[in-house]
């Protein structure tokens, strides 16, 4: 019969998980988990494999609770078109700049292993395919309900989305300052997230018998002249 293990195992995983975030994976020896686990080398690889090992389990639970995290929001969201602009500005949420700065733990390994590691590259090929696909669900929702043009295609919105929050998260990781990532991100959610088109805009109100044809929106009307043919007052 095997002996219970005598670690608090979510714990450990979370220490480890910081570990490889805040140094990355090359940068992350054997040492350093034993010291942030607490636990001597026989225990970490009996409980958990290797260093390769134990880095994907990390990343998996990470990912697991990024892609729970996205479709959650979008989900309970009044309106979906908000969680999709909250997502894009995840990367300024803290206004000290300290989270653009550490980045994302999948965006970190990806940019250091995935052209070397082919599991890893996997791994994070499924991971974004999974946010996009919360993110897509978003984007038809907002559709239905008249935030997003019904012309736009979800997929590739979604996708122009998740694209956009993850160059944030680099140029945060770069050392932005981050009122200017801030601006940034607010750019690009108002670009890639225009307001449906109400098609009664730039249609004319009601006439009245006799009453001339208003201009085109956007054209400029002159001043109505006074009784008596007298020039308007000019503005103060």
């Amino acid at each position: 019969m095997a002996r219970p293990r005598q670690f608090d195992e979510d714990a450990v995983l979370c220490s480890v998980r910081d570990q490889f975030w805040d140094a990355g994976y090359a940068a992350t020896s054997l040492q350093d988990l034993m010291r942030v686990s607490g636990l001597g080398k026989g225990s970490l690889y009996a409980a958990f494999g290797d260093k390769h090992q134990l880095f994907l389990r990390v990343l998996r639970r990470y990912v697991a609770a990024l892609d729970h995290a996205v479709r959650g929001a979008v989900d309970s969201a009044p309106r979906a078109v908000d969680a999709l602009r909250s997502f894009v500005l995840m990367p300024v949420g803290d206004p000290t700049g300290r989270a653009a700065r550490r980045g994302c733990l999948l965006a970190n390994s990806t940019t250091e292993l995935a052209s070397a590691d082919p599991v890893v590259a996997a791994e994070a090929r499924r991971a974004y395919e999974g946010i996009t696909a919360a993110l897509t669900e978003g984007v038809r929702r907002a559709q239905v309900e008249g935030d997003l043009s019904a012309s736009v295609d979800p997929v590739g919105v979604a996708r122009a989305l998740l694209a956009a929050q993850q160059g944030l998260t680099f140029m945060g990781r770069a050392g932005m300052d981050v009122e200017t990532l801030a601006a940034t991100a607010d750019s690009l959610a108002t670009q890639l997230l225009p307001a449906a088109v109400d098609p009664r805009d730039g249609m004319d109100p009601p006439r009245g018998p006799g009453e001339p044809v208003a201009p085109a929106s956007g054209v400029a009307r002159p001043a109505a002249t006074p009784p008596g043919g007298a020039s308007p007052p000019a503005a103060s």
